[in-house]
């Protein structure tokens, strides 16, 4: 260990709380209270013989939900400088406040970025924090209730802005498929249909897969719903089990309805020394890489993500480690697809015995908005320093499979004499996308979302110009798309009168 440069990064806390609606010691805790508290509880993880708080120089804050231009608001106000209110809980006066953009992504890219300004000298301690509280906002106004939450905190912020540039298009938005869940469906159901299962078939593919998850999530103290399921569970559609987007039910999908926070706190060898933290705590960060994509629609193939393949591939080649070396895994389950396409990209086994969650995942631990990732590698820390020389990844995905990071951690010392953060460039564009087409094309993949109206089926199609996006709400159209293979089907698509394109079978 006395051999380490000083500047050497290393996570020296982790900290998570949560809280459910209605159980005991239910304290109805908001976004910045719960992200205090997380704070708070990564100092006191570190165990550090001084105080962390007047110490710390750089803090970044995920972007809650309420502020990331999602459907849900901020009814009760918000905090104008999140940074700066969570940390002002937790005794600390940095001089860099940080707002991350939006996505997943934004935990794990985060702690590369802070690794590497500390490996650079430019930072001796810093931390990532993120909450949400959409459950008890959610709660309160079910019963007609308000509160406080805003709040107004002076200092310098960063803001790094929402980051939707290149993540979604409005031609997806414009036929109901810009938000996850549509999104997530159009790629897995090309997945489903290369492999030739039918709708209820698959649905038994993704039960298959997320079953174990929930066999974590039962026995995570900080799970939003910690029950184990079967397989069959999972893939039956039942009135709790709802359809939500052909194929997924209810159950399948993030759960973003949490009240949820963590946090990771980093620091230089030399600062971990001064500040008294045993060795025992630190953990080691072997590699970091993050990648982009442009919108799912101008992708060469829908259900792939070659930045997240990308990502990993990095992650892994920085810490001359590979898939069979690793000891815990957390991939980033908000939808089985993005799971899946690492697994049939690296030829992975979906049973393999060490799983791929350390939470549970989101459709059972928790979605906490941007920040689940922050829970995944705080377990990971956990798993490192109860085996230690163990070595634990984890995967955070943003957007429509549109932007991820990958981590490596060891209680093994790491060498930072290089950096060890990858930022790769982001994956060009391999499609044209028509907003308005009329003519005749084939289709891709489709999704069908139930709708105040009834059910809206929307479909992919591809043609000599580009790919583009047609809707029909016709009930015999919607029971066609379920019974057979889509993909290769010729439709005839024209503009409506409401600017959407929609299309039958020809």
């Amino acid at each position: 260990m006395s051999a380490l440069a000083d500047t050497t990064p290393v996570i020296i806390g982790v900290g998570q709380v949560s809280e459910r609606v209605g159980e005991p010691g239910y304290a109805e805790l908001s976004p910045m209270d719960l992200g205090g508290a997380a704070l708070n509880a990564a100092f006191a993880d570190a165990r550090a013989a001084r105080k962390l708080g007047p110490a710390l120089d750089t803090l970044a804050a995920i972007r809650q939900f309420e502020i990331s231009g999602t459907r849900y608001g901020a009814p009760f106000g918000h905090a104008n400088n999140p940074p700066r209110a969570i940390v002002r809980r937790a005794g600390a006066n940095p001089q860099r406040a940080i707002l991350e953009v939006v996505g997943g992504q934004g935990p794990q890219r985060l702690l590369g970025e802070l690794a590497a300004e500390i490996a650079a000298g430019r930072s001796k301690l810093a931390a990532v924090v993120g909450s949400e509280a959409i459950s008890t906002q959610r709660a309160l106004l079910a019963r007609g209730e308000s509160r406080d939450w805003a709040e107004t905190r002076r200092g310098t912020i960063e803001d790094r802005g929402y980051g939707y540039d290149g993540v979604v298009d409005m031609t997806a938005l414009k036929h109901g498929v810009g938000a996850p869940i549509g999104g997530y469906a159009l790629a897995e159901n090309v997945r489903r249909e290369r492999l030739g299962l039918s709708l209820a078939e698959y649905r038994l593919e993704i039960g298959q897969l997320f079953a174990p998850f929930t066999q974590v999530a039962a026995i995570n103290p900080h799970s939003a719903a910690p029950s184990a399921r079967t397989a069959e569970e999972l893939a039956a559609l039942t009135e709790r089990n709802r359809l939500v987007a052909e194929p997924y039910g209810r159950l399948v999908v993030a759960r973003d309805q949490v009240n949820q926070g963590a946090a990771v706190v980093l620091a230089s060898v030399a600062e971990a020394r001064r500040l008294g933290v045993p060795e025992e705590r630190w953990v080691y960060i072997h590699g970091v890489a993050d990648c982009a994509e442009p919108p799912l629609l101008t992708r060469a193939d829908l259900e792939k993500s070659p930045a997240a393949i990308a990502a990993i591939s990095s992650a892994l080649e920085v810490a001359a480690w590979d898939w069979n070396s690793l000891d815990h895994i957390d991939l980033y389950s908000c939808f089985a697809i993005p799971v899946f396409n690492l697994l049939d990209a690296f030829q992975l086994d979906r049973d393999d015995p060490r799983g791929w969650t350390l939470t549970g995942g989101l459709p059972f631990f928790g979605g906490a908005g941007n920040n689940y990732s922050a829970h995944a590698i705080a377990e990971a820390v956990a798993r490192c320093r109860a085996a230690p020389g163990s070595r634990a990844l984890v995967g955070a995905n943003g957007g429509i499979m549109s932007k991820y990071a990958a981590g490596i951690y060891s209680t093994t010392p790491a060498d930072w004499s290089a950096s060890r953060w990858r930022s790769l460039p982001k994956i060009a564009s391999a499609v044209a996308v028509q907003d308005a087409f009329d003519g005749e094309a084939v289709a891709e993949s489709f999704t069908i979302q139930p709708g105040k109206q009834g059910e809206v089926a929307t479909v992919v199609a591809r043609s000599d110009s580009g790919r583009m996006l047609a809707n029909s709400a016709d009930p015999a159209i919607c029971a066609s798309l379920r019974q057979g293979r889509v993909a290769g089907r010729a439709v005839r698509i024209e503009e409506s009168e409401n600017g959407t394109n929609r299309f039958w079978f020809i």
